[in-house]
């Protein structure tokens, strides 16, 4: 059963999606999904390539983006900038809970400019908790609004 989790009106993550969700996402109008779980993470996850052939099928766009409980790099937060950039209409991010998603985009978003607190709290309103990574957030929004 799908449990898409609104953080904002285009940006949405979702714990682990099966086949059916990928249908359901696409009659919710989502235009693009992006997996940031990695394969084999649990032997019941449906593995990316499936992931990515119902939403190409279903006419979505897909990318992944995984993210091992090591941590974020630079380069998978500017993976999302670009990813986000591409959408042509709202995103569906999943992972095995959401949160790893929702931590991505939020990176994302302060790298971008976007003020911390706002991001925090739209993550919030969706359940997700962003303080574990809200010092690079900081960082990032000081980067961003130098750009």
């Amino acid at each position: 059963m799908a449990d898409f989790r609104k953080i904002t009106d285009t940006m949405y993550a979702s714990p682990q999606i099966s086949l059916d969700d990928v249908a359901t996402a696409k009659e919710a109008g989502f235009a693009m999904i992006i997996n940031n779980r990695p394969d084999g993470e649990a032997d019941d996850q449906v593995e990316s390539a499936a992931i990515e052939q119902a939403a190409r099928a279903a006419g979505m766009d897909y990318t992944a983006i995984p993210i091992t409980h090591s941590g974020f790099s630079e380069a998978q937060v500017n993976a999302m900038i670009a990813a986000l950039g591409e959408a042509q209409g709202p995103v569906l991010a999943y992972c095995r809970s959401g949160t790893r998603s929702t931590l991505l985009w939020s990176l994302a978003q302060a790298l971008m400019g976007k003020d911390p607190e706002e991001v925090a709290s739209k993550a919030a309103g969706a359940g997700y908790d962003v303080s574990p990574i809200r010092p690079n957030m900081d960082m990032f929004a000081a980067r961003g609004q130098a750009i």
